[in-house]
């Protein structure tokens, strides 16, 4: 699956949505998974960082002269008329280009795996498929999708939190796993549970953080779970749910493969 599903679907949908050309795609398949993974190492991060950074500079010079119905268009027309500045413009792109296809890949296959090793939860998305957008959301609140504590954030003055004094210019690790799992917020916090409803998740972010393609994450899991019960209903792994091997060094954990039958 992570050959033939969880892999091209989300790179083919973060590409038609900035507007990239079929002939491109091969060229930049590899590259998120190099910047947002420290198996390369430092410079096999940057030279992919340097090389996708060139290629969206170049994509959004070509939107100008050429608009299509795309992002890259929009981009580009706001960085003509000022309401971007060229920085913000590229990267902007490249975190739709990077993020959209390493973290859809990678959550909807952790998803996947979760649902082929709970049958009882796969009958019930079967037997009552209305509840899926309410599944896909539990299933990110549940799922420890990063590896580590995640990204830090920097103070930019002095606060303090819960005793503790944090200074201007240091460094802050929030952990949105833990408080996917509050038990002040959540009740059951660790039971994977389709009728939960009401306080959201973190799996997102929040406020200025807020994942801008947490929509376009939750149709592409809601597709291809959708698609994978209905078309494959005696869809299971092909193998033990314990021999299946994970990323280790990804930003975000997921299988490096899948092996399903039916």
């Amino acid at each position: 699956l992570m050959a033939h599903l969880h892999g091209p679907l989300p790179m083919a949908v973060v590409c038609d949505l900035l507007g990239i050309p079929e002939e491109d795609r091969a060229e930049l398949a590899s590259w998120p998974d190099l910047i947002l993974s420290s198996g390369p190492g430092p410079e096999g991060s940057r030279a992919a960082k340097a090389q996708i950074h060139g290629y969206v500079t170049r994509l959004l010079d070509r939107r100008t002269a050429e608009p299509r119905e795309d992002l890259a268009t929009e981009l580009a027309e706001a960085l003509a008329d000022g309401r971007l500045g060229a920085d913000e413009a590229v990267s902007l792109a490249m975190a739709v280009l990077i993020s959209g296809a390493h973290a859809v890949r990678n959550n909807s296959a952790n998803m996947v795996y979760v649902l082929l090793t709970r049958p009882d939860l796969l009958a019930r998305l079967r037997a009552e498929p209305e509840l899926l957008p309410q599944a896909v959301d539990e299933l990110l609140r549940w799922i420890p999708h990063r590896n580590g504590v995640g990204l830090p954030r920097i103070a930019t003055e002095d606060v303090e939190v819960g005793g503790v004094v944090i200074r201007a210019g240091e460094a802050v690790y929030a952990s949105y796993l833990t408080a996917n799992r509050d038990p002040e917020v959540f009740a059951d916090p660790d039971v994977l549970d389709f009728d939960r409803t009401g306080t959201g998740h973190l799996s997102f972010g929040h406020g200025p953080h807020h994942c801008m393609g947490a929509m376009l994450t939750r149709m592409e899991s809601e597709v291809m779970l959708a698609t994978l019960l209905a078309r494959y209903p005696d869809l299971r792994l092909a193998g033990r749910p314990e021999d299946v091997p994970f990323q280790s060094k990804g930003l975000i954990r997921g299988p490096r493969e899948l092996y399903v039958t039916w």
